[in-house]
């Protein structure tokens, strides 16, 4: 009974893309390699034995003459670099209209509708902003008038913080749920996610952003991906951490809550220890602390302890491992923190993909892929769907496995 297990190192990019000024990065954006460098090398031994060292040079991490793990890294086709356009592309769906983006703010139409719908009374912000900064600056504001925090940033996302202290969280998610139909009433204001950023705290020195009772509001996939693909194959679905809203729980059977790293990384762990399983199982998890966290906060140093927990926890999943599970390590974008701004980086992602029979593999690189895509189209493989996969995408993807 064959388990295939994608893991998505949230924002861990391996390189610039060639079109990086259209998407005003800067040319040095390399996410893993620079926050190995910050920070004086990184211990990832699993990662290391796998192959993490031959797809990029990473200081403390060494290139294998044989490694573990089939390897390699891909480009993104769709034009952006969100969280939404990564996960539906390594799924198999292209996004061939990039989500709109704000970066003088959102217009006065969606503004004022969503003031008179939620009756809120009007708006702080409205414009791109660091999510910790917007807080400082307009903080102590908000809990003077009670008006909530707009924001938005280079991604396609509607943002909306409040105290809790001032604001309930069923009222913020209530504003939140009214925004996303906004949006989604107007085609070309579509954006990718709402999201609801509630905060605590008395004053703009101790304010915090309250990560457990964040919520994203998504818009549903535009066409099949592999998820809604393998649940009409008889392949139960999975979802650890924010998959579940990033596809808006279509193709999902099971939804495993995890707002924290080390939540997803044990029920991953939880999920690997079952052996009674009654059909096939895809396990689609987000590992999201090295991006929120340490990504948008320029936290090199805690982007890299983040990554030295994460291999721990590989280490553990590989002994658990058996002939019958597949384990795809990859990205969906990149948060260089070393670089100018908090914005996410149109970066090659990783991937590593591990089975026990891939060690016996002599040429277990598959070079630079020219799509995300190709993750999906690996997975239909493993279990044995490939054809009908190929027959349903709409994108001419080749499985590396």
């Amino acid at each position: 009974m064959k388990r295939a297990f994608l893991i998505v190192l949230d924002a861990c990019g391996v390189g610039a893309m060639p079109d990086w000024a259209e998407f005003n990065d800067p040319a040095n954006a390399n996410t893993l390699a620079n926050v190995a460098k910050a920070c004086g090398g990184l211990n990832l031994p699993n990662l290391e034995k796998l192959g993490l060292g031959n797809i990029v040079e990473l200081a403390g991490v060494k290139a294998q003459t044989n490694p573990l793990a089939i390897w390699g890294k891909a480009a993104e086709k769709s034009f952006g670099k969100d969280t939404t356009t990564g996960h539906w592309e390594m799924a198999g769906l292209i996004v061939d209209n990039p989500f709109p983006v704000y970066p003088n703010g959102f217009p006065a139409e969606i503004i004022n509708e969503f003031i008179e719908i939620t009756g809120c009374g009007g708006v702080l912000g409205n414009k791109p902003a660091s999510g910790t900064e917007i807080l400082i600056e307009l903080g102590e504001k908000h809990l003077e008038t009670g008006l909530p925090i707009i924001y938005t940033s280079a991604d396609s996302v509607f943002q909306i913080a409040t105290n809790v202290s001032k604001i309930p969280l069923e009222t913020l998610y209530t504003w939140c749920e009214k925004a996303r139909q906004i949006l989604c009433s107007r085609t070309r204001h579509e954006v990718s996610r709402v999201i609801a950023r509630p905060f605590d705290g008395n004053n703009s020195k101790d304010f915090f952003r309250l990560s457990e009772n964040r919520h994203d509001y998504a818009i549903k996939p535009r066409g099949e991906t592999v998820l809604s693909f393998l649940q009409k194959n008889n392949c139960q679905t999975i979802s650890v951490g924010k998959i579940q809203d990033i596809f808006c729980e279509v193709g999902i059977d099971q939804s495993t809550e995890g707002k924290s790293n080390s939540a997803c990384l044990e029920n991953i762990i939880t999920l690997l220890k079952e052996k009674n399983q009654t059909k096939p199982q895809f396990i689609f998890a987000n590992l999201v602390e090295t991006d929120s966290h340490f990504g948008h906060r320029n936290d090199a140093k805690g982007f890299g302890l983040a990554l030295e927990k994460i291999d721990l926890a590989i280490g553990e999943c590989l002994e658990l491992m058996t002939e019958n599970d597949l384990m795809i390590l990859t990205a969906d974008h990149g948060c260089d923190p070393t670089v100018a701004g908090t914005d996410h980086t149109r970066e090659y992602i990783p991937i590593l993909a591990y089975n026990k029979a891939f060690e016996q593999k002599t040429n277990k690189n598959i070079g630079i892929r020219p799509s995300f895509a190709d993750t999906a189209t690996s997975i239909a493989d493993w279990f044995g769907l490939l054809d009908n996969w190929q027959k349903t995408i709409k994108i001419n993807s080749k499985s590396y496995i």
